[in-house]
């Protein structure tokens, strides 16, 4: 468990239960590729399932950044041997300042959502990305889907595509890519969180990722569904800057995984 400046709790649960999501994991990777560049940070590892994929990509530089005790330790167990790869239990916008336009890419796998201002986390990243480096964004969608579940594992907010995309043009990006993802979930999700308020399984989800996600990831990449449980998005840090080099907007701040 990590305690935030701010006092909230933040126990990387969801991360947790989703750790075995394989091609789930896999998809969302697979959305990314194309970004990923060299250096590349990872922030909210949780335990390290993405980190591997990351790695297996072909990443050369990979620092994990993870403020869960937790899931800290999962992850050093599970990737910190790793010769590329640099574990760091810590919250981003403590550290960001070591890493100023260092990485090609930084990767948000459900993680944004958890962050009470993510506006000024998204500028801390934008400050570690080198001109022309992505940002890559997998955050859960539709306030409307927003259950007890959401609360309990410490998510914020739910993400709609075009206030999402205002949030990343306000923080100095441009948007490359936004799109909804995995239509199949709302309804699921909708029935069993939001109106039933049970929780998420483990064999739910070993059972959605083995039968569902195969069909769902060959649907849409040929189709762009309107509607989908979570959004994926990749934005760019323009080669050009303001005159200041910065984004408009306050300063980072600190934020809460």
């Amino acid at each position: 468990m990590t305690v935030g400046e701010r006092g909230l709790v933040y126990e990387g649960r969801d991360l947790e239960a989703m750790s075995f999501a394989h091609n789930y994991h896999r998809w969302i990777v697979s959305e990314f590729r194309p970004f990923l560049g060299g250096a590349v940070a990872e922030v909210g590892a949780g335990s390290g399932s993405v980190s591997e994929m990351l790695v297996d990509e072909g990443v050369e530089r990979l620092v994990a950044v993870e403020p869960s005790a937790q899931m800290y330790a999962r992850l050093v167990e599970r990737v910190g041997g790793h010769p590329r790869v640099h574990p760091e239990r810590a919250y981003f916008p403590d550290v960001y300042e070591r890493y100023r336009e260092t990485f090609d890419s930084i990767v948000y796998v459900n993680v944004l959502e958890h962050v009470p201002d993510d506006t000024r986390e998204l500028r801390c990243a934008w400050e570690s990305l080198r001109p022309g480096g992505h940002l890559c964004v997998f955050v859960p969608a539709l306030a409307w889907l927003y259950s007890d579940f959401d609360a309990s594992i410490g998510h914020c907010r739910r993400y709609h595509r075009e206030p999402l995309r205002r949030l990343l043009e306000g923080a100095g990006y441009e948007v490359v890519r936004l799109r909804y993802f995995d239509s199949l979930g709302v309804l699921p999700w909708l029935v069993v969180l939001r109106l039933m308020r049970r929780g998420l399984g483990g064999s739910a989800v070993g059972a959605y990722d083995r039968w569902a996600v195969p069909l769902l990831r060959a649907v849409e990449s040929r189709l762009r569904v309107p509607v989908g449980k979570n959004l994926l998005a990749v934005a760019r840090k323009p080669l050009r800057t303001t005159a200041s080099g910065k984004p408009q907007g306050n300063a980072p701040g600190s934020g809460v995984y």
